[in-house]
Parts: structure tokens; C-alpha cells; sequence
């Protein structure tokens, strides 16, 4: 009975002849001694929790004849109902708010369909949650006399967590925390949980922001391993080091960067040849200092990437590295990773080595200083920099010919305007201004791309293992719709299938300067795929390139250090049969790691930027701003303002006639005053609402003009 005990059960439980049977009649009928009934009890417990065997109202045992469980991933909504998504199937499963049981944003949960499901789209039940997508929250503590509660940032969240006042950690009411969740409640009982952490008091601008980051659950501090192995970092390059590298000291380097920029991970040289330019992208060597599987090297694949946000940035590696010894400053001897590119005047790479190098960056350019010096001929730029003038304008011409080619090939532009946010000292947003791309900025962007496409095409061939930067062909019936939806402005897509990007490029070019462009040129991005890191190398379709990889920032992104590990092995002849195993097994897991944490990072960026207009638009509440309606919904109206913030226009705030929402015109018709008001067309709105915890802002349409004040404040 010991060694099959539960195949013997199972089996007896299949038996026709089987009714079900109680702990103690079972124990009866197998004629079991006390101590054997304590066996056979773990024995069904065990069956249980495999779902082989369930347990009736009346404590009775029997087989689960059940269909199999549906997995999944359970969305949840703020208005209490949620979607399980099934890994490599299209439809979600939608699960009613009764249905959700005590399941949580993000858990892994088993679901059983509903059979009568009313609408188009599947109905389940969540019968079980096998995994918690995270036992810890952010939230406001709220204080009664003998316990406390916290409500959720997340506002997918529906329940509030109690905590009793032994686990408060002497929080106040007004506190933002972190609460570890001890459990997760029932059908009347809410979630009890421990606070861990005291953020800061919500009115202290410094919690917002961290509570965004605690909430996502990016680390912050660095391990004192990681402290301890960055004391044994040199912070200048070994002698030892130059040995078998070539050098490049002594060829005129520079890096261009934004201003406040301080990890600086390429540097340029570019010479002209006989068949064209001889481009050099130099990028830090950070895997001499980060040796695979250091605390440092655990600790950055942990981050797998940094994270710049509106008023910090939270870097994978260590200051001392980041900005330090692995950041090409200028003056200073740096070890690199450096693609040597001979390229023709039409654009095609017809030479290249791939090698490791030291170099000596001569000037540390900013994007302002090289754009002033080739769009605004700035004499004063002219003359401090004369010495590289000459290598800026072939830098120009080069650059020019590289976008050329690409357009040419089909790849796709999505150029949205970028906030930037200006902060004071106590973290108050005082500007909020659209930073515009440059000539200098499309430069370096050109030189970056060609070198991760040259590499990434390098060890395609090679047969290796390595880390590829993949953006799939969008699903077709994403194109459909979109192209649908562009029809009624009079544009058109060619093909129903595998429509290539030279299309969305088309089109994106037909929509400039319309009303509707920056509505289409949205939509069109949301029916593409996210790219994200993989194995195998299936090539990028924004960028209308076979092979691509994320290959020149090491400093900030984890799959661009795992690649400069392999290319380096393989320059040494190190990469044997072993070695090959070795990343066979590991990569997998890293690619999809940093596809996750790179999405997480965005989130943050995101979540921070919208923070920061919100708290900037509560100081112009009552004023009156000119923007352009970006969006027409069932809801009301979206208008953006010129440095990018954007509001709603609520339908109930349309109060001057009764407005008719016509969705294929994405317009309101004022149904007596015959009142329009149309996507893209200009309007005053007033400043009515900020909503700092939800981060939006509520504006209503105002017939006077923009305030003097608010004409300052965007006009900057």
C-alpha cells in the first residue's frame, strides 16, 4: 500500500462499481491502521492539488472527471470583470466580476468555461490560482483606531488590503507603503497583509515617483556584493589591457550625446576612402569589467536594463561603471568593442571587422552643439569645434545616403513628438517642452542602426548562438482594421496579406500635415508588434531588415552585453562545443527576461511623464489653452496642446446643445446649433480638472481665447 498507494487509489476511485466514500470509510474499506490513515490522508491531499481528485461538499472522495483546466494569465479590469490570456491562442477569455473570485492582476490561474456564455467573445469562471503574479502592493494607508487599510495604486486592484495595527510599522494615515499580501481572502473576507515598507507621505513629490517604481518592482539599491566587487573596479584602464587590441587613439573620435547625458556608450570616427566612408562604431567594452556570472553580472541581468526616468535615472550598472570607467569620456583611454565599416556611395557595406580596440575619445559632442554647427552654420559652434567641422559634414553625408537606402527598402518612421519635462529643485515640473530630433540626433541613429544590422547579419552566418532584436509581420487582422478605419479619410493600404512596410511608410507619408495625421500615424503603430529579444533571428519589419540586434548600448542594455560576451569568445577562438551548450541553455531565458523588463522600464518612463503633466497642468487650472482634437470618442473629446499634454473634453461638458456623435466622421454635430467639432481641428479649452492619483486631466470648451499666461507657458 506505501509504495502506489495513489495509483491504487486512483484506480479504485475509476472502478464503476465506486461510490463515494468518506476519509474514514475509505480507511474502513482498506482495512488501514491509524497510522496508515494518516498516510492515506496525504495521500488525497496530494491527488487534490493535482487536480486528480476532488473533494465533495459532504467530504466525500472521487475522480475528477473534469475537462482538463484551461491556464492562463488573468488581466483584471478597474471595473471589477478581467480577460485570461492564453499563451499562443488569439481570443482571451472574458471572466465575469462574479467569476473572478480571489484572483488578482497578473496571477496564473486555472479556469473552467461557462457554457452559457451570452456575447461573441468565450465566458469563464477562475477555479484556482496556481501562481501570484506578485505578493506585494503599493498603495495610501488609511488609519481607523484599531487597524488600517491600504488602497491599491493599481487601480486593476479591486480589493483593499487590511492590515492589522501590529503589522503597520507605525504607518500614519496619508503614508504611502509597500504591503506584503499574507492572504489572500475569500468571497467575504478581504485580502490581510503586513506593511514592509513606508515610501513617504503622499504630498512629498519624491513618493509619487517612487511609488511608481516600487509598484513595478525595479530595484533601486545595489546589492552589497555588487558594492562590494565595484571597490576591485579600476577607474582607469589596466596597462595589461591595449595588449592584442587595436588601437585606435589616435584617429580623431568623438561622441554625441544629449546634454545631460553622462553613460556614454558609442563614439564615432569616419574618414572618407576611394569607394566612399570608412565608418567606425566604437562601443564600451563592458564586458572586460563585468565578467560573467560576478555579482555585478547577476545583479544587471536582474535589472536588464536602465531606466530613465522624468527625474532619475536607475542604471543597471553601478555609477562608478556606468558613468566611470565604462563610459567613453573624452580624454581618457577606454577599452571598446568597435564595427569597422567600409560602405559604398550608394549605402551597401562592402568591408567590415568586427575587433576589440582602445581609443581616446577627442571631444564630447551634444546633439545642440553639431546640429548648430551643420543646420545653423552658428559661427561661434563653427569656430570653438573647426577642428571637426569637416568630420561633422562627412558624418551629414554619410548618414544621408544610410537613410536613403532605408526608405528606399520600406522602413518605417513613426516620429511622435517627445516631451521633455523641466524640473525644479524640489521636483515640481516648471517646463514641459517638445524635444525635437535633429540632424546630429538622425545621425547617430543611422550609424547605430547599421552597425547592429552588420553584426547581427555577421553571426546569422556564423551558426552561433547569439541575441537577436526581432519585430514580427503584424497580425493581418490588425492591418484590416486599420485599414478600415483609414478609409473613411480617403487612404488606402495595398494587400490583405503580408502587407510589407513600404505600405505604412506610404502611408505615413500620404497623412503628413493632415488633421488626422497624428490620430493614423498611432493607430498604425498599435497594429504592430512589439519587437523584442530572441534566439533566433527572424528578422525586424518596422525596419524592413533580415537581421537585426541591439549591439551599442552595453552600459544600459543587457542583451547588448550578453552579445559583446559571445563576439569576444568567438574573436578568441573560445567558443567551443561547451561554450555553445552553455548559451544554448541559458538564452532563451534571458531574451524573454529582458523583453518583460524592458517593457517594465517603458512603463515607468511612461507612468512618470504623465505624473509630471498632471502636476504641471494643476498649476494653470482656470486658464485657457489652444490645442488640437487628437481624438473623438463615445465619451467625449481628446485635445492635445502643443507641448504634447492631453486632456478630455467629456461629452456631459459639451452643455451648449445636444451633440450627435458621428463615429464614422469622428466629429460631434451640434443637433441645433449644427455646431462641429472634428478631429484635428483647432479649440480653446479651459483647464477644469487634474486628477494627480489617476493622472488625468479634464478640460471644457472655452469661447474665450488662450489666458496671456498659458500663451507664455507653451510659446517657450
Amino acid at each position: 500500500m506505501k509504495i502506489d498507494q495513489k495509483e491504487v487509489l486512483l484506480d479504485l476511485f475509476k472502478d464503476k462499481k465506486y461510490r463515494p466514500l468518506k476519509l474514514k470509510e475509505l480507511a474502513l474499506l482498506l482495512n488501514l491502521s491509524k497510522n496508515e490513515k494518516k498516510e492515506l490522508e496525504q495521500s488525497l491531499q496530494a491527488l487534490i492539488q493535482e487536480d486528480k481528485v476532488i473533494l465533495t461538499k459532504r467530504g466525500k472522495y472521487m475522480i475528477n472527471d473534469a475537462p482538463e483546466p484551461i491556464i492562463g494569465r488573468f488581466v483584471s479590469h478597474p471595473k471589477g470583470f478581467g480577460f485570461v490570456v492564453i499563451e499562443g491562442q488569439d481570443d482571451d477569455i472574458f471572466i465575469p466580476a462574479k467569476y473572478v473570485n480571489t484572483a488578482f492582476h497578473n496571477d496564473t490561474v486555472a479556469i473552467k468555461l461557462l457554457k452559457d456564455s451570452r456575447g461573441k467573445r468565450p465566458e469563464g469562471e477562475i477555479v484556482k490560482v496556481l501562481e501570484r503574479g506578485k505578493d506585494t502592493l503599493v498603495g495610501l494607508y488609511e488609519q481607523s483606531d484599531n487597524f488600517g487599510f491600504v488602497r491599491a495604486d493599481d487601480k486593476k486592484v479591486q480589493k483593499d488590503i487590511y492590515i492589522a495595527k501590529s503589522n503597520s510599522m507605525m504607518a500614519m494615515k496619508g503614508h504611502k507603503v509597500v504591503v506584503k499580501v499574507t492572504d489572500w481572502g475569500g468571497e467575504d473576507r478581504k485580502p490581510e497583509g503586513k506593511i514592509v515598507e513606508i515610501i513617504g507621505h503622499v504630498d512629498d513629490p519624491d513618493t509619487a515617483i517612487l511609488s511608481i517604481v516600487k509598484n513595478l518592482e525595479i530595484p533601486t539599491e545595489f546589492p552589497d556584493s555588487v558594492k562590494k566587487q565595484v571597490l576591485s573596479i579600476p577607474t582607469e584602464v589596466p596597462k595589461d589591457a591595449a595588449e592584442g587590441r587595436l588601437d585606435y587613439r589616435n584617429i580623431q573620435t568623438v561622441t554625441i550625446d544629449g546634454e545631460d547625458a553622462k553613460d556614454l556608450d558609442d563614439a564615432i570616427t569616419i574618414e572618407k576612402i576611394e569607394q566612399g566612408y570608412r565608418l567606425g562604431v566604437h562601443i564600451a567594452d563592458v564586458s572586460y569589467y563585468v565578467k560573467e556570472g560576478s555579482a555585478m553580472d547577476e545583479e544587471a541581468l536582474n535589472r536588464s536594463t536602465s531606466v530613465y526616468l522624468v527625474d532619475r535615472v536607475i542604471p543597471m550598472l553601478p555609477r562608478q561603471l556606468s558613468n566611470g570607467i565604462c563610459s567613453l569620456n573624452s580624454g581618457v583611454d577606454r577599452l571598446a568593442l568597435s564595427c569597422i565599416m567600409d560602405i559604398d556611395q550608394d549605402g551597401k557595406v562592402f568591408n567590415y571587422t568586427i575587433n576589440e580596440t582602445i581609443i581616446n575619445v577627442d571631444e564630447r559632442m551634444t546633439y545642440t552643439a553639431v546640429s548648430g554647427i551643420l543646420e545653423k552654420s552658428d559661427p561661434e559652434l563653427t569656430e570653438r569645434y573647426k577642428d571637426f567641422v569637416d568630420m561633422f559634414h562627412r558624418m551629414e553625408g554619410l548618414a544621408a545616403i544610410l537613410r536613403a537606402k532605408r526608405k528606399q527598402r520600406g522602413s518605417i518612421d513613426f516620429d511622435f513628438p517627445e516631451a521633455k519635462v523641466k524640473l525644479d529643485e524640489f521636483g515640481a515640473p516648471t517646463e514641459i517642452y517638445v524635444y525635437e530630433r535633429n540632424v546630429a540626433t538622425k545621425i547617430i541613429e543611422e550609424f547605430m542602426l547599421l552597425a547592429n544590422e552588420t553584426v547581427a547579419e555577421h553571426y546569422f552566418w556564423q551558426e552561433i548562438p547569439f541575441v537577436y532584436r526581432n519585430h514580427e509581420e503584424p497580425d493581418n487582422e490588425r492591418i484590416q482594421a486599420l485599414g478600415k478605419f483609414i478609409y473613411n479619410f480617403g487612404y488606402h493600404i495595398k494587400g490583405k496579406e503580408d502587407v510589407h512596410p513600404k505600405e505604412i511608410q506610404k502611408l505615413l507619408i500620404d497623412i503628413e500635415g493632415s488633421k488626422e495625421e497624428v490620430l493614423i500615424s498611432r493607430l498604425a503603430l498599435r497594429s504592430m508588434k512589439q519587437a523584442k529579444y530572441e534566439v533566433d533571428c527572424e528578422g525586424h519589419y518596422g525596419l524592413a531588415a533580415k537581421y537585426y540586434s541591439h549591439f551599442t548600448s552595453p552600459i544600459r542594455r543587457y542583451p547588448d552585453l550578453q552579445i559583446h560576451r559571445i563576439i569576444k569568445e568567438n574573436l578568441k577562438g573560445k567558443m567551443s562545443d561547451k561554450r555553445i551548450s552553455h548559451y544554448k541553455k541559458i538564452l532563451p531565458d534571458v531574451t524573454k527576461q529582458n523583453s518583460e523588463y524592458e517593457r517594465r522600464a517603458e512603463t515607468a518612463e511612461r507612468e512618470t511623464i504623465k505624473l509630471k503633466k498632471v502636476e504641471y497642468m494643476q498649476r494653470h487650472i482656470g486658464e485657457v489653452f489652444t490645442g488640437v482634437i487628437s481624438g473623438v470618442t463615445g465619451w467625449g473629446l481628446y485635445v492635445e496642446l502643443p507641448n504634447t499634454i492631453e486632456g478630455l473634453v467629456h461629452v456631459t461638458a459639451l452643455n451648449d446643445d445636444y451633440y450627435v456623435h458621428d463615429e464614422l466622421k469622428y466629429m460631434y454635430v451640434g443637433e441645433r446649433t449644427k455646431k462641429i467639432y472634428a478631429l484635428g481641428d483647432l479649440i480653446n479649452v479651459k483647464v477644469e480638472r487634474c486628477n494627480v492619483e489617476e493622472r488625468n486631466i479634464d478640460f471644457s470648451v472655452s469661447e474665450e481665447g488662450p489666458t496671456e499666461v498659458a500663451s507664455e507657458t507653451l510659446a517657450v
